[in-house]
């Protein structure tokens, strides 16, 4: 019987990759960055299944190139860089991996949140630079979390969890979402608010919704007007939630205080973007799930899912 052929479009957790190699002939893509698109055709132009990520565009003119494809299953939560509707006409399964690293990246935003409030980056770089010279009361002034309000835009399971952290810090809390959670309202004494007025009572607000045509520049020139000055923002959610001209245009102006982003609108972020030269600027490389057991969890249930679409059974995780 012939073997399944299968390709990866990066190197993932070695046992991941181990399951696969023992149902089929796997080409992985080695290479630090993404595979261009039409490499990435070349790959998948013979194959059966086919493991992806976030980086990968897997749009109609690709899926025309492989004509045996019959899984797709991508390592992340979020699947916008694939083509669903493509898909559903050629009934192809496409699986992600949800809920996995929710405790990582709730981890990652409390780290976030701290490092920005209390100004830990340019401590770091203030010790460095010899300018450290003798304890200073007014050095590197900081926002202290305790009382503070902090807005949660979007409250599925890593706004709860990011929640459930931060009112050990004595904050109060309110949330903005489609759907109002009582049972998050009960246990952590939350609120659930309009946007607009949590944009005006929040000192921090932190985003956490999926990107979407609604959420496509939910923060812009309007809503970053409407935060206090002294507000400030953080997003581990995808970055184009965020308008990156408005927030640059705020941030120099200090309209807000200050910004931390795991994500950019683009991403990577060019090195030469004005962002990076703001000391209230805080950019991670997207790493808010980048915890080792986390992203071996990840890759484990991207194979659990191309394995299943491969038997022709359905997927444990799926999008279609």
């Amino acid at each position: 019987m012939e073997k399944h052929r299968i390709a990866v479009t990066r190197t993932i957790a070695q046992p991941a990759i181990e399951r696969l190699h023992n149902v089929g002939k796997i080409t992985i893509w080695t290479e630090r960055q993404p595979p261009a698109h039409i490499q990435l055709m070349q790959m998948v132009k013979d194959c059966d299944g086919l493991l992806c990520l976030l980086t990968d565009c897997i749009d109609a003119h690709l899926l025309e190139s492989a004509p045996r494809l019959s899984v797709i299953s991508t390592m992340s939560v979020g699947y916008e860089h694939i083509d669903l509707e493509a898909c559903r006409r050629r009934g192809i399964q496409v699986g992600h991996t949800p809920g996995v690293l929710t405790d990582s990246t709730a981890d990652f935003t409390m780290a976030m949140i701290l490092s920005v409030a209390r100004r830990i980056p340019q401590a770091v770089e203030y010790a460095r630079s010899g300018l450290w010279s003798t304890w200073d009361p007014g050095l590197l002034l900081g926002h202290d979390l305790l009382g503070m309000t902090i807005g949660i835009v979007g409250m599925g399971r890593i706004g709860e969890a990011v929640a459930e952290r931060i009112t050990a810090f004595g904050t109060n809390l309110v949330y903005h979402d489609r759907i109002q959670r009582t049972d998050v309202e009960n246990k952590l004494n939350a609120k659930i608010v309009a946007f607009d007025d949590l944009l005006t009572q929040a000192d921090i607000v932190t985003l956490h919704v999926p990107l979407t045509d609604q959420t496509h520049h939910l923060i812009s020139y309007p809503q970053l007007k409407m935060m206090k000055p002294s507000a400030l923002l953080i997003n581990t959610s995808r970055g184009k939630v965020v308008d990156t001209e408005a927030l640059l245009h705020a941030l120099q102006n200090r309209e807000i205080d200050a910004a931390g982003l795991d994500v950019t609108d683009p991403e990577p972020l060019p090195a030469n973007h004005p962002l990076y030269e703001l000391p209230n600027c805080l950019i991670t490389p997207h790493i808010a799930s980048a915890g080792a057991a986390t992203r071996t969890k990840m890759a484990h249930m991207a194979v659990d899912n191309l394995l299943a679409g491969l038997k022709g059974v359905p997927l444990p995780y799926p999008v279609i």
